[in-house]
């Protein structure tokens, strides 16, 4: 049996120190109140999973803007005056000497038509699922200018209410990652063509963080090792832009991959995916293999992970620095713990499937996200819940969370 590696320390470069390798990855809480603010149910929900013994925490989407949301239960860090509520958020969620870090992002052209009809992105590139997103107008300079400073403010607001760092969200087809994607970025401008441009507004957003939150402060990026998809951001242009991340003393990466169109943690699971891939359970360490001959930089790659004895190994060989999960949090919020001391060898890994090509990503995420709430409750998860219903979950919530806070607001 590997040694218990996943419960050991980890240092950043910025000097803050994990109590061990586990983290908590980002998955959408959906449960803000009509202005956009934290709730009792994100103080119930983090202080559960602090009790679990993670090391790290990090946010669901933490939007920068309010009218460019993910979703209409999206926490925005855009008001000083919501910081005593943070506090409480922060507080709940570093109560075991854990850390907590917030996942700030921009949705770009992946607002839903619930949040604007007309979103902005790099180009006027419409993203077309289920009729749900307007096509996008072409971000100018000041456009640009005005998102870089949103997202400074929200770190700063972070740091301010008592969360231990921010994670840059430059994956999953959000803004920054559709500034680095060549099919929704065709700017012929500083900010477009080559893949130095494509990267000059995380880059940019990085060094701007830095000189507002101090050396000592983390600083996260979640990139995307590749979209999964013809003519976009490949996998050699993710390993050019990591090379760029390696000068700007960021703390930790987080590979991960997909957008809305292709979602990779959907896809991973599927019979088409080599059997090899699957075996291994993480869906990005061959890529991670990759970023190691080319980067120093501290590796989390969140996907696939539920047994102990790989999650050690591969932290043994050297492969990654921390191991991260997301569903586990969910379906095996009361085995964590335990997992953690090598008592328990295996989580769940559920899928959820209607046989139906069209509605598998929406069923699955629908159901986790319904599961979510649950928890943010204070009530336990329901394993049993009929597919169909749940592809239906996400639209549906939305509309209901868009139309109340109309009225509300």
């Amino acid at each position: 049996m590997p040694k218990n590696r996943i419960n050991t320390k980890f240092e950043l470069p910025c000097g803050i120190t994990l109590k061990n390798r586990l983290v908590k990855s980002a998955m959408t809480e959906r449960i803000s109140n009509h202005k956009l603010e934290p709730t009792i149910e994100h103080e119930r929900l983090y202080e559960k999973w602090a009790d679990t013994g993670a090391g790290l925490l990090i946010t669901g989407n933490v939007m920068i803007d309010r009218i460019h949301l993910e979703s209409a239960g999206n926490v925005c860090f855009d008001d000083e005056k919501m910081l005593p509520k943070l506090k409480k958020w922060a507080a709940a969620g570093k109560k075991n000497g854990n850390h907590i870090w917030v996942q700030i992002s921009h949705a770009g052209r992946q607002s839903n038509k619930f949040s604007t009809l007309k979103p902005l992105a790099p180009s006027e590139v419409q993203l077309k699922k289920l009729g749900l997103f307007g096509k996008p107008r072409a971000m100018s300079e000041t456009d640009i200018n005005v998102t870089i400073k949103g997202f400074i403010k929200a770190a700063k607001i972070a740091k301010d209410a008592g969360f231990t760092g921010i994670q840059i969200h430059a994956a999953h087809g959000y803004l920054i990652s559709q500034f680095l994607s060549p099919l929704t970025n065709q700017r012929t401008d500083d900010w477009g063509g080559s893949i130095f441009n494509r990267s000059r507004l995380l880059l940019t957003v990085i060094r701007e963080i830095r000189k507002v939150v101090g050396p000592s402060f983390p600083i996260a990026v979640k990139l995307n090792s590749s979209d999964f998809q013809k003519g976009g951001f490949t996998e050699e242009e993710s390993l050019e832009v990591i090379k760029l991340l390696d000068n700007e003393k960021i703390d930790l990466l987080e590979i991960s991959g997909g957008t809305y169109e292709k979602v990779a943690f959907f896809l991973m699971n599927e019979d088409q995916v080599k059997k090899s891939t699957r075996q291994r359970e993480a869906y990005f360490i061959d890529f991670a293999k990759k970023v190691r001959t080319i980067s120093n930089l501290p590796l989390l790659i969140t996907g696939g992970f539920r047994s102990y004895d790989f999650c050690n190994a591969a932290l043994e060989k050297g492969e990654l620095d921390l191991i991260g999960m997301a569903r586990p949090f969910i379906t095996n919020l009361d085995d964590i713990h335990s997992f953690l001391k090598g008592e328990i060898p295996n989580l769940d890994n559920l899928i959820l499937r209607t046989g139906i090509s069209q509605f598998e990503d929406a069923a699955e995420a629908g159901f986790y996200a319904r599961q979510l709430i649950r928890l943010s409750k204070g009530k336990k998860v329901k394993p049993s819940m009929s597919p169909f219903i749940c592809s239906n979950f996400l639209i549906l919530n939305e509309l209901r969370l868009a139309v109340s806070k109309k009225f509300k607001s």
